[in-house]
């Protein structure tokens, strides 16, 4: 039987991480340095130097499953399209004028980041439509043409086209859409009613802003990646991963690319949350350490949890439903995460008042960390974690990257120890105590701030400094056990291949629930059901292989804010709404610690629906990945045991270092388990043993 590969590529900051699977459960990996001028290259690269290290080529590749950052960044360092936008007459400044909502309360300095379109770009058309669809004011296309000429003059890159209450009656857009289409056919475009039908004029102005904006940068990088990819002999389909979990393919990325803004994070929660469950958990939160940022969030009796929007831009994300503002919103819906910046690279240094501060500035790919000896001179995470013991200077990605921990001492103790007046471990076990904290805030933000005890939860790590931290900070939040999952380190990779195609629909339909015509609402459902079933069959999923969620976004009549909860298969009636309404009053009870009584009305916002295209291994229970993964990566040979420092109390310890394997029969702690690409610390205290479906599962001696 010829054995074929599906690819899961996730570029981060520091490191591209490649896995290769193949249909006969073997797996081959690749960590490599990221291409920061061109992200591309690395991909082909990296793949590249696994056919040459197998003895495979690319007519094995059967498809290519991708996260990438290119978008976020684009935004990030505002290097994204120029772009005009057209709007209403009198909503000209929704862009600037926002939500009024500040991230930093009593922070009277904090300015708002400036609009992706500048104020000259932004276009009026003497329309008005009101809330029900109805027209007011007719469009002119006199006025119409004369507006997108004026925006054509200027040479923009792309336009975006928003209109009031366009979301109830597109009819003006339409009219903007074909005007441009027929003066400027090759002009990226973004249409709200396209991108978003739904209420809230800042959130759609903004999506609508975002997608143009980042378009032409999304197009050139899919298309110079297919170009490489087709230059190395890889004709392999490409999938996207989008912010929300699901995959898509690089077609609809490249006119949709708002929904691969958060692509880079989603791909390990995904396997964590196959991963999980497999293993029977319930409750899991995702811990995923990189050399930049750690994330986490949160998978509920087999669920992730999801965000209806999110801001992009922003600098870190600490999850918090209330201080939100700071970037530009996007109406999306994305894995809810909380991101912090505390990776490997994260610098460490002294603030003014003399504090030990780690993050969020990083060392990146280049020059990083002291210890890689690439002209790095701030200590870092990664250096703190040297000097402890913890990482093995020889070992570091199968021993192809040496450390120089010597290079990494002197520096720590120029620029740390000596101007706190302590010995370098004090210093270097100080950075990974303060590290672990501020991570311990991300993983409190998608589980006490969500009105979740984390106690109850299996904390689930990953990422090349994941397994490292994870026990200790486990201890620090009551959890009881860790799980980290085979190839952990490019465990965001591997995740990439248990994900499926998705597609997401939404529409606005505010009505009361107990005074809605039930049947109208149904008909809409209905409607987004065949616009689904449609866009599967393209990609050639269909029958058993399209599969169909429903949601609903609710609220108490006179709130700002909605839940999102599933609806279950079956006519719209008078039953359905009990359900909806209890299933409402139950998830705000969970998330806000209170529900209003049975009285209270509760309103529909938006019917939501989610097509999954399946693949035929899933229908037949065979799964998309093997449940047995065979490595044939070689390990080097490791030392049987080093020093490392558990702190003031325990000091220096003689710790047994071991691979995965060796955990068969369980082990106590202290222990170090070196693998290629991630290295796992098991605390004094706690024990360790291998599942035997190529897990550690770590147990913590005071839970």
């Amino acid at each position: 039987m010829t054995v074929t590969y599906r690819v899961g590529v996730d570029i981060g900051g520091t490191f591209t991480d490649i896995v290769l699977l193949g249909s006969d459960g073997a797996i081959h990996t690749k960590k490599i340095s990221s291409s920061v001028g061109n992200y591309a290259q690395a991909i082909v690269d990296g793949l590249t130097a696994i056919f040459c290290e197998t003895g495979l080529d690319g007519g094995a590749i059967e498809e290519i499953r991708h996260g990438t950052t290119v978008a976020s960044n684009a935004i990030l360092e505002h290097k994204g399209a120029r772009v005009g936008l057209i709007t209403t007459k009198g909503f000209r400044d929704v862009l600037e004028i926002r939500t009024l909502r500040m991230p930093k309360l009593y922070d009277l300095t904090w300015t708002k980041p400036p609009p992706l379109v500048e104020r000259y770009l932004r276009k009026v058309v003497d329309e008005r439509i009101d809330h029900a669809g109805n027209v007011d004011r007719a469009l002119d296309s006199t006025d119409a043409e004369r507006t997108v000429d004026a925006l054509l003059a200027e040479k923009v890159e792309a336009i975006a086209i928003c209109l009031l209450n366009s979301f109830a009656n597109p009819v003006h857009e339409a009219m903007l859409r074909d005007i441009v289409k027929a003066k400027a056919p090759h002009l990226p475009l973004s249409v709200s009613f396209e991108v978003l039908p739904e209420i809230k004029e800042y959130e759609r102005t903004s999506t609508t802003v975002i997608n143009a904006y980042v378009m032409p940068i999304v197009t050139t990088y899919l298309r110079a990646l297919r170009q490489g990819l087709d230059g190395a002999g890889i004709p392999a389909r490409l999938l996207l991963m989008q912010s929300n979990g699901g995959l898509t393919t690089d077609g609809a990325a490249a006119e949709r690319p708002m929904n691969i803004i958060e692509s880079g994070p989603a791909g390990g929660v995904v396997g964590a949350q196959a991963l999980a469950r497999a293993k029977s958990l319930e409750k899991i939160i995702t811990f995923d350490m990189g050399g930049t940022t750690a994330k986490a969030s949160m998978v509920e009796a087999g669920e992730i949890a999801r965000a209806q929007e999110y801001a992009v831009g922003a600098g870190i994300m600490m999850g918090s439903r209330l201080m939100t503002g700071a970037g530009y919103t996007l109406k999306v819906p994305a894995i809810d995460l909380a991101e912090v910046g505390a990776g490997g690279g994260s610098h460490i240094w002294i603030d003014p008042g003399g504090a030990l501060q780690a993050g969020p500035e990083s060392a990146g790919a280049s020059p990083g960390p002291v210890c890689y000896d690439k002209g790095g001179e701030v200590p870092t995470i990664t250096d703190a974690n040297v000097l402890l013991g913890y990482i093995n200077p020889g070992h570091l990605v199968g021993g192809a990257l040496k450390l120089n921990a010597d290079k990494a001492r002197v520096a720590f103790a120029d620029k740390i120890a000596k101007p706190l007046g302590m010995p370098v471990e004090r210093a270097a076990y100080g950075a990974h105590l303060i590290a672990a904290s501020n991570m311990i805030r991300a993983i409190k933000a998608v589980s006490t701030e969500r009105g979740r005890d984390p106690r109850e939860f299996a904390l689930f790590a990953f990422g090349g400094n994941g397994p490292l931290f994870a026990a200790g900070m486990a201890a620090a939040l009551g959890i009881g056990r860790v799980v980290v999952p085979p190839s952990a380190g490019l465990f965001s990779s591997f995740g990439l291949l248990y994900a499926d195609v998705e597609h997401h629909y939404a529409r606005t339909f505010r009505r009361l629930l107990r005074q809605a015509n039930l049947g109208e609402i149904g008909t809409a459902w209905e409607a987004m059901a065949r616009q689904a079933n449609e866009q599967l069959a393209i990609e050639g999923f269909t029958g058993a292989g399209a599969r169909l969620k429903r949601s609903a976004a609710l609220h108490y009549k006179g709130q700002s804010y909605e839940l999102t909860v599933p609806v279950p298969d079956g006519a719209i009636d008078a039953g359905m709404v009990a359900h909806l309404e209890e299933a409402f009053g139950q998830e705000h009870e969970q998330t806000y610690g209170h529900r209003a009584g049975a009285d209270e009305p509760v309103e529909l916002v938006a019917i939501q629906l989610v097509g999954s295209g399946l693949r035929a291994s899933e229908l037949n229970g065979s799964g998309v990945v093997p449940q047995r993964i065979t490595s044939s990566r070689v390990e080097p040979a490791a030392q049987a045991s080093r020093r490392a420092y558990f702190g003031d109390t325990l000091g220096w310890m003689e710790t047994p270092v071991l691979p995965r394997a060796a955990l068969a029969s369980g082990r106590m702690g202290p222990l170090i388990v070196e693998e290629y690409d991630t290295t796992c610390v098991v605390p004094p205290g706690a024990s360790a043993e291998h599942d035997g479906a190529g897990n550690i599962v770590i147990t913590l001696g005071a839970a």
